[in-house]
Parts: C-alpha cells; sequence; structure tokens
C-alpha cells in the first residue's frame, strides 16, 4: 500500500507524462508535493521503487520507468503501457515513428549518445534520437537500448568506430561478456569483462590498447552487448 505522498507523487508523473509527453522535474515535483527540499523527492522515489511501481535506469540521468500503477488511477478501460521519463537535457522527446513506417519484424530503441571503444568518454545521460532494431536481437521482457561506438579498441571483436551496439540492461556480467562499463559514475566505455577478486579488468581487443584494471567498487556494468548495426 502506498502512502498519500507517494501515490500524490505517482500520479503526478503519471499524468504530466501523459498530458506534455515531457517529465517533471525534481523542483516541479517537489512544489507540486508541497515540500521542503528535493531530498523529500529522492525518498518518495526510492519507496515506489521498493514497492515494485517504478524503475530506474542506471544509465540514464533521473530516468525512471513506470511499471505499473495501482488500482483506480489509470482511466476507467485503459491500458497501462509502460513509459520511460527522461529528466536530462532535452526538452521533449524524440517522435515516434508512424505505426505503417516501423516493420513488425523491427523494434525502436533509444540511441543513448556515444560509448568509447578506447579512452573512456563522458557518461551516458540522455535521448540523441532512436534506431530500427530486428527484434530476434532484443530479449524478450528486456530492456535495450543502443549506442554509438567511438574509437577502436574493439575492433578484433568486429566492432567498428562508427557502429551501433544493442545493449541488454543488466548489472551483472559473466567473465568474457563485452559490457558497457561505467567507471566512477563519470566515464563510461565498452570493453570485455573479467573479474578477479576484488578487481575488475576491463580488456580491449586491440593489442594497442592496455588492459585496465580497477577496484570493483569504481567499476559498475551498465548493459550487456546483444548485438550490432553496422552502416557502410
Amino acid at each position: 500500500m502506498l502512502t498519500k505522498k507517494q501515490r500524490d507523487l505517482l500520479e503526478f508523473i503519471h499524468k504530466r507524462l501523459q498530458k506534455d509527453g515531457v517529465p517533471p522535474s525534481f523542483d516541479e515535483m517537489k512544489d507540486a508535493l508541497d515540500l521542503r527540499s528535493k531530498s523529500g523527492i529522492h525518498r518518495l522515489i526510492t519507496a515506489l521503487e521498493e514497492r515494485g511501481f517504478i524503475r530506474r535506469l542506471a544509465h540514464r540521468a533521473r530516468a525512471i520507468e513506470i511499471v505499473k500503477l495501482p488500482d483506480g488511477m489509470a482511466p476507467e478501460g485503459a491500458g497501462f503501457t509502460p513509459k520511460v521519463i527522461d529528466g536530462g537535457v532535452s526538452d521533449a522527446p524524440a517522435p515516434a515513428p508512424a505505426p505503417e513506417t516501423m516493420p513488425s519484424f523491427a523494434r525502436e530503441l533509444p540511441v543513448m549518445g556515444q560509448i568509447a571503444a578506447g579512452v573512456p568518454i563522458e557518461a551516458i545521460s540522455h535521448v540523441h534520437h532512436h534506431v530500427a532494431v530486428p527484434s530476434q536481437m532484443l530479449s524478450t521482457g528486456k530492456q535495450h537500448y543502443a549506442l554509438e561506438v567511438k574509437g577502436d579498441s574493439m575492433i578484433e571483436a568486429g566492432i567498428n568506430n562508427g557502429d551501433v551496439v544493442i545493449i541488454r540492461e543488466t548489472a551483472v556480467a559473466d567473465n568474457g561478456d563485452i559490457v558497457v562499463a561505467l567507471i566512477e559514475d563519470q566515464e563510461a566505455t565498452l570493453k570485455t569483462y573479467r573479474r578477479k577478486g576484488d578487481m575488475i579488468a576491463l580488456e580491449a581487443a586491440n593489442p594497442a590498447y592496455k588492459t585496465r584494471e580497477l577496484p570493483a567498487d569504481m567499476v559498475s556494468v551498465q548493459g550487456r552487448l546483444v548485438g550490432l548495426i553496422r552502416n557502410y
């Protein structure tokens, strides 16, 4: 059961997204609930996540997926489709293509920006555009996103500069998986993952680049490579 404040916040986010297609900022949430600080909003969001109503997406700044709504909140007779709300720098979400332009065997994924296959670049924060991806690349019931590769450190794994990689969201990885690794919550890179005790090795697939070994608490997995799109 939700508290009144928790329910009010969930309803405010849902109605704002349904009305404008743009999520409220934390300041707007704070004002709508008449709270003194944004820390109260953070606590409410954490409570909603713990109760299974929302899910935060680690690879995007202030991104939340609404998983479900409590009884009586959704319009009568209307089904609820989970939506991602992005609190990043974009003023409006990228437009979805008309249904007739999207092949039935493809799904649309957000391209979250560039990922370094070389020296790490700034962490991913917001949607740049969308790309149609063959459904067979995607796991049923899982969340996915796409990234444009920048650099040549993974060329021996068949990943070239300019390719678009398809990533399945996960926070865990097995040794040998190619993952999106976030270093100290600041830099994101695409590398082969290997855990060695309390250390994480991020291996390139190009002899010109050295393997980086970092304490495990400095590295978080943001997703695992499941597919690749190449433009010629």
